[in-house]
């Protein structure tokens, strides 16, 4: 793993200075409601999985023999939002914009595809989503990585939300409107020393030791026991030097990315005024050659730029101007109301609550009604004792025996229900339906009784309520696809190999789509870095449902009478071999042309026919000659000795004709043969395009 470096050497006054002040940077931001942020995220994802009661309260229940239940609603109303999410996925498209082409914009919506697919961005984007619903922020972290790749790739994954401190001045969702951004974690001394080197760690090291460090927020540690000592020695010094005698756990390590103004070269086109910053990576050379050939101006300008800071306690682990222009993190606020965002579980923790006490309550009546207990006679019963009676009173089939003459035992009456008691219970349980605008019909549960057009009518009522998180869900992808296309302009400036996964059948083999090519006559071919793009980013039914909604239909107006293809109807089936099994019909009906291999060697074979045919036509000629030759050197003998060689001749002329007739046809045929290849190569072409408009594409233009 690489050590990281700061370009310029601080001295120790320095360091500790810029230290200190992230520190106190680091402290604002946790203390304008982080540290309350953490508290409410922990619970709300205790909910989510189940753990729903305080310890405390579990066992001073469960000391007065009262029961704790949990039902919990709260996890299949998220999880009904999060299959919403799942069957609307990403469609993301590049549109030229200035000086942008369509042929490029093409080529960047294939390589944003490979990055989402190498990626797996749809099971991130359903963390991150999942992390919104219920911690109230979702995070994803997108830079570039050389790990496997020596040009670098585009990396995207998903950050825990409570490493993540926001601009505690943050009013807008966008985080280029934010001043700085955090995250921080806990790192051991030797995690320290593998990712920033060995001088830092002894540095923290010391600090540790010498129990000057910045607070409890800043260094973890761990008691040490002596309780194997046998002369007290260790205990007494402990008591003298507390200090030595801990050990320390971790250290935090606190990450911030800020803006700051710095001088900077940006491209100007002169006619349109538009600015676009060089980027940092580029030679001088590129930067030249770049301006010369589009006809801009390079000028000197400050910018904001982003600062990248690295701290542990008072140790500098890394300064430097940032290699991204922007911060690295892209949000998800399933709500943001004024710098503050919020998801879905938090405002169900109250009703879930009430539901849990109001149930537990409802079956603790019910046991303590089954066993009420006994109203007896002293020494009225006969052979039992009331202890006896207290333990088997409530037993199935229990038979009582007492005294002639004595009054006979009688149950008490138990406290009835309290009514209204199950009418609160189901309030509980409806205002998380409520809140959530979850209903019965997208958790499917609706009765019976419910016909389908109704249900689907309170479903789509049901995705209005939830449309606010889905909307900005559409505006982190914006985000999230426009920080890609500048990595990729950025970064992906030599030649390279992309591999794309053809979009109309995943299945089939990744199309390799070659860039920045440069050819012998310097042109280089599907340059990435140059041209200026709008993404828009619609929405997609999943593949399987979309493949779900196709069978249905194609179904339907099969029955209708339109005759849709068996190939077809088994394309959008559900089958584990469906495109082998929809080969072999389309071979079974003479559907399937046939390879391009067997095209060949049937054209082979045809050309070796006329071949043959044409060496069979001259031996004939050339027989047809020598009769003819024959015939007029005999002219003076018999009539008889003539005219058998006039009729043999005319026998050949005539097959002659015919093997010639036969001859043309098959020359025919070949021509016509390679007409109908060169017909099967648009049919194919024209397949693709026809598949490629049956995809499903975004409608949706919102960011």
């Amino acid at each position: 793993m690489a050590v990281y470096k700061t370009k310029k050497k601080l001295n120790k006054a320095e360091e500790a200075m810029l230290a200190k002040k992230q520190f106190a940077c680091y402290s604002r931001a946790r203390d304008n409601g982080h540290e309350d942020y953490v508290e409410i995220a922990k619970q709300c994802d205790a909910y989510y999985r189940g753990v729903q009661w305080d310890p405390e309260d579990i066992q001073l229940l469960d000391d007065q023999g009262r029961p704790a239940l949990t039902i919990n609603t709260i996890l299949p109303t998220i999880n009904a939002v999060l299959g919403e999410q799942s069957t609307r996925r990403a469609d993301v498209q590049f549109k030229p914009r200035g000086t942008g082409n369509q042929e490029l914009a093409d080529v960047l919506t294939k390589v944003y595809a490979q990055v989402a697919d190498n990626n797996k961005l749809d099971w991130i984007e359903s963390q991150v989503f999942s992390d919104g619903l219920i911690q109230d922020r979702g995070w994803f972290d997108v830079r570039i990585d050389f790990s496997d790749h020596i040009q670098g790739e585009v990396r995207i994954i998903a950050k825990d939300p409570l490493d993540i401190l926001i601009d505690p001045d943050a009013k807008d969702y966008d985080p280029r409107t934010w001043n700085e951004i955090f995250e921080t974690k806990w790192m051991s001394l030797d995690e320290i020393e593998e990712l920033y080197g060995q001088e830092k760690a002894d540095s923290l090291r010391v600090i540790s030791e010498n129990g000057h460090s910045l607070g409890h927020d800043s260094m973890e540690y761990e008691e040490t026991r002596y309780g194997d000592t046998q002369d007290g020695y260790y205990a007494q010094d402990y008591a003298a030097n507390p200090e030595e005698s801990r050990t320390l756990r971790a250290i935090r390590v606190i990450e911030r990315q800020h803006y700051k103004l710095a001088d900077a070269m940006q491209y100007v086109d002169p006619t349109t005024g538009d600015a676009r910053a060089i980027p940092d990576n580029w030679s001088k050379k590129k930067q030249n050659e770049f301006a010369e050939t589009y006809g801009l101006l390079m000028v000197a300008k400050k910018i904001r730029k982003v600062r990248w800071t690295v701290t542990a306690d008072t140790v500098v682990l890394h300064d430097d101007w940032s290699p991204y222009q922007q911060f690295t993190l892209v949000p998800y606020f399933p709500y943001f109301r004024r710098g503050r965002p919020f998801g879905m579980v938090r405002n169900l923790l109250s009703p879930q609550e009430q539901l849990n006490k109001i149930s537990s309550q409802e079956l603790h009546i019910v046991n303590t009604t089954a066993n009420s207990g006994w109203v007896i006679e002293g020494g009225s019963l006969s052979g039992m004792t009331a202890d006896d009676l207290e333990e088997h009173g409530a037993e199935t089939g229990l038979v009582l025996e007492y005294n002639r003459g004595s009054t006979a035992p009688a149950k008490i009456q138990p406290n009835q229900i309290p009514t209204g008691l199950d009418r609160i219970a189901m309030k509980a349980a409806n205002n998380i339906k409520v809140i959530s605008g979850i209903s019965d019909s997208m958790l499917g549960t609706d009765s019976a009784e419910v016909s389908g057009v109704a249900i689907r009518a309170k479903q789509n009522r049901g995705a209005i309520q939830i449309q606010v998180p889905l909307d900005n869900l559409q505006k982190t992808r914006q985000y999230l696809a426009e920080k890609v296309i500048r990595l990729v302009q950025g970064f992906y400036t030599e030649e390279r190999l992309i591999q794309v996964t053809d979009e109309s059948d995943p299945y089939k083999p990744r199309v390799p789509v070659k860039v920045n090519e440069m050819t012998p006559e310097g042109i280089i071919l599907n340059d990435l870095t140059v041209g200026e793009y709008d993404v828009i980013v619609g929405t997609a039914p999943a593949r399987d449902t979309f493949d779900e909604m196709q069978f249905a239909e194609a179904i339907e107006l099969r029955t209708a009478g339109v005759p849709i293809p068996d190939d077809m109807i088994v394309e959008y089936s559900h089958l584990s071999r469906k495109a082998d099994i929809a080969q072999r019909i389309r071979i079974m009906q003479g559907m399937e042309p046939p390879s391009e291999e067997e095209q060949q060697m049937k054209q082979f074979k045809m050309q070796a026919e006329i071949q043959k045919m044409q060496l069979e036509i001259a031996k004939m000629e050339a027989e047809v000659n020598n009769l003819n030759s024959a015939t007029q050197l005999n002219s003076a003998k018999a009539q008889g000795s003539v005219m058998e060689p006039q009729l043999k001749a005319a026998e050949l002329d005539s097959k002659l004709t015919q093997k010639r007739e036969e001859l043309e046809l098959r020359k025919e045929l070949s021509e016509l043969t390679n007409q109908m290849r060169g017909r099967q190569s648009d049919l194919q072409a024209a397949s693709k395009i026809a598949t490629a408009a049956m995809k499903p594409t975004g409608g949706n233009s919102n960011g």
